[in-house]
């Protein structure tokens, strides 16, 4: 399930899937892999997309973990649109604001 969260993570800060594949140093079928689940990515490779986004690495996994919690619940739509608004709001914030989003992840 990380993989749909990183690639709705991709999608919200705007970057297309070959630049995000170039600034990993990956090529984009395994970045297509990854993002449609069929591969997990290296914790060095999860490293990397956290620097990419400016977010802890330990956030970015807590994210993957809520969305999969609310996926099995039936629910992802609604933890979609609730962690949508909730990263909105951090963006506006700044950085100060994550650890609140992520500790709001009850769906």
């Amino acid at each position: 399930m990380i993989g749909d969260v990183l690639k709705r993570t991709r999608l919200i800060y705007g970057y297309k899937a070959s630049e995000m594949s170039s600034l990993l140093g990956i090529s984009n079928s395994y970045l297509s892999e990854i993002e449609n689940n069929k591969k997990q990515p290296s914790l060095e490779l999860l490293r990397s997309y956290s620097e990419i986004y400016g977010i802890k690495l330990s956030s970015l996994i807590m994210l993957a973990e809520s969305f999969e919690e609310a996926s099995q619940l039936n629910k992802s739509q609604e933890f979609i649109k609730k962690t949508m608004l909730r990263l909105i709001n951090f963006m506006s914030k700044g950085e100060e604001g994550l650890d609140e989003l992520l500790d709001e992840k009850k769906v």
